[in-house]
């Protein structure tokens, strides 16, 4: 049996060293296209295993194919990889970091991880109507009853968000208080994020449509000359979910899990963190009152009206805001050219409906 979406899906990989992790999933991956960002000193050389398709890029080569644009991608920070989605040519995304390893379920079995994601992004979310069943599309599941028929047929899923086995994802100040607590549990769900409401946004095993979704998977300033770290993923998942909130798009979390291997240093992670963990306070609620005009019928559209509200609101809270704001549209302006729209799609609705 061929492996689904062989040709079109690309997996994304940020990294600073050698990519021996792959050796563990290379019954999974070995048969999709690897595009691989490489952060720090471009000049080290990163290693992959024999036998799998990859497009390697360092920060050299984001500064030939960007020029002035690459400004908008930051540097030392796992956030990088956002330059790859950008550069793919396919219509979804799976990105995975380089310590996360291939999960058992409670059987004992090998997780697939992809296959999952990809099964979530091919079936409907139901964002306007939450099934106590979890996702009805799941094998001996339905909608039960008291679900309205009208919205059975659920929506597109743009995003489908996985979970993690062993280290959680904590921040600083929980990492320091629970240091030898890790997950064991296995929930067998997937569930719809309902419409209106926010989330956590982890990137270490995410799985996104890029055609639906794709410009607003930015995952702003961070790293190296930039105040804040480790929000990258979470500024992106808040501009991804008020997004499709608007434009009629799912998001799922729950299944598939993989075993993320490594914490860590919480001091560091404290440095990176300490501002955002203010800031967090402010930014959730802009969010939850931001609003999109019915002109903004486009990812593109709502992600720069979502740029010029940080700048306006946000951009009083620190200077940093207004250079993110920046960095939004500076964003989509390099997409855009790497992503002509005669040949993309960037209406937030799947093509031929």
């Amino acid at each position: 049996m061929a492996p689904l979406l062989k040709d079109e899906l690309d997996i994304v990989i940020p990294t600073i060293r050698n990519l021996d992790f792959l050796e563990m999933w290379r019954p999974f991956f070995q048969p999709y296209h690897l595009i691989i960002v490489q952060d720090g000193d471009p000049a080290k050389t990163i290693k992959v295993p024999e036998g799998f398709d990859y497009e390697l890029y360092n920060r050299n080569d984001i500064n030939r194919i960007l020029g002035p644009r690459s400004s908008c991608i930051s540097f030392k920070d796992s956030a990088c990889r956002c330059f790859g989605y950008m550069v793919s040519k396919k219509k979804y995304i799976f990105t995975i970091d380089d310590d996360c390893f291939v999960a058992k379920d409670p059987s004992g079995k090998d997780i697939n991880a992809l296959a999952k994601h990809i099964q979530n992004l091919l079936c409907p979310s139901t964002p306007l109507f939450f099934n106590t069943l979890y996702d009805p599309y799941a094998d001996g599941a339905d909608f039960v009853r008291g679900y309205p028929f009208s919205l059975r047929e659920g929506v597109p899923t743009a995003v489908s968000h996985g979970l993690w086995l062993n280290i959680p994802d904590y921040d600083a100040p929980t990492q320091l208080v629970k240091p030898r607590e890790r997950n064991g549990r296995y929930v067998d769900a997937v569930m719809t994020i309902p419409k209106g409401t926010l989330f956590p946004m982890c990137g270490m095993n995410l799985a996104f449509d890029r055609d639906l979704i794709g410009p607003a998977m930015y995952f702003g300033l961070m790293g190296d000359g930039q105040p804040i770290g480790r929000y990258d993923d979470m500024w992106a998942g808040w501009c991804v979910k008020v997004i499709c909130d608007h434009l009629g798009l799912g998001v799922k979390t729950g299944l598939p899990y993989i075993w993320h291997s490594k914490a860590s240093n919480p001091f560091v992670n404290l440095k990176k963190e300490y501002k955002g963990i203010f800031w967090q306070e402010d930014i959730i609620p802009f969010f939850q009152a931001a609003t999109l005009s019915k002109d903004c019928d486009t990812v593109q559209k709502c992600y720069l009206s979502l740029s010029h509200q940080v700048r306006e609101k946000l951009g009083k809270i620190d200077p940093y805001f207004a250079k993110l704001a920046d960095a939004m549209v500076t964003w989509i302006e390099a997409w855009d050219t790497l992503n002509p729209k005669e040949g993309a799609q960037a209406n937030g609705k799947p093509k031929g409906k």
